[in-house]
């Protein structure tokens, strides 16, 4: 039986996955997200580069969110910038500014450091 790929199928390609919870992809798990084609290769070629930004859940509307903190989260508006967003402080009797700062930094290095490719 010979086999018929539809047009639109990819044979032999690298992805690269920004998961939120999980850290491979579960086989028969369902993943919303953002898919990326990074580099354009020759069509017979099958050495393709795409990148897989999961968003969660309940952020598919108009600025997904690709990242959810305790400090912060991070949105991505239509034309594919990042924003990130600060959540309200919780300003109680234990409250300490070195904290919360040290906390953000580590937030945004964390969320940042899968979805933006230093040069």
């Amino acid at each position: 039986m010979k086999k018929v790929f539809n047009q639109n199928t990819h044979l032999g390609v690298n992805v690269k996955t920004v998961l939120n919870n999980d850290r491979v992809m579960k086989t028969g798990k369902d993943y919303q997200g953002v898919l990326r084609r990074d580099v354009e290769i020759d069509e017979f070629l099958y050495d393709e580069h795409f990148t897989f930004v999961e968003t969660l859940p309940w952020s598919m509307k108009r600025n997904p969110r690709v990242y959810n903190g305790r400090y912060i989260s991070v949105t991505r508006q239509d034309n594919g910038n990042l924003r990130p967003n600060f959540k309200p402080m919780k300003m109680g009797d234990d409250f300490s500014l070195e904290r919360y700062a040290l906390g953000v930094y580590n937030e945004l290095c964390m969320a940042l450091g899968g979805l933006v490719e230093e040069e």
